[in-house]
């Protein structure tokens, strides 16, 4: 009888869906230096990383040689919609920053420094 209830609850916990990160999904950035992109951020193994999956600038979508390259990774994940201890590269710059995320509702705020040059952007979500 143990070792059927052991099993019948292994197969539950089986069938029980991961539960997602509340950040996962797509996000439009800010427009910075005439282009904007949206970003699909998703796990990377036990931290969060964000894709360019799409770019567009005043004339509308088009095919920028960034499409495809990541643009955040590492980030981990601190609850409560708080990341932190990652990279965020900017495609304008070509520059690297150390940097933290925080979600609240439909709202990612993205924030890193370089040295003592520090940035920002609030990226909304798209879906």
């Amino acid at each position: 009888m143990l070792k059927r209830l052991s099993a019948i609850a292994l197969a539950v916990g089986l069938a029980t869906p991961a539960f997602a990160d509340p950040v996962e999904g797509v996000w439009k950035t800010q427009v910075d230096d005439g282009a904007y992109a949206h970003v699909t951020i998703a796990p990377c193994g036990a931290h969060i990383c964000g894709t360019i999956t799409r770019t567009f600038n005043d004339s509308g979508e088009y095919n920028s040689a960034n499409k495809g390259k990541p643009i955040v990774w590492d980030m981990v994940p601190q609850g409560g919609g708080a990341y932190k201890s990652g990279k965020i590269w900017q495609p304008s710059t070509g520059k690297i920053f150390n940097s933290k995320m925080a979600m609240n509702g439909a709202s990612l705020k993205v924030s890193g420094c370089v040295g003592p040059i520090c940035k920002g952007q609030t990226w909304t979500r798209v879906k």
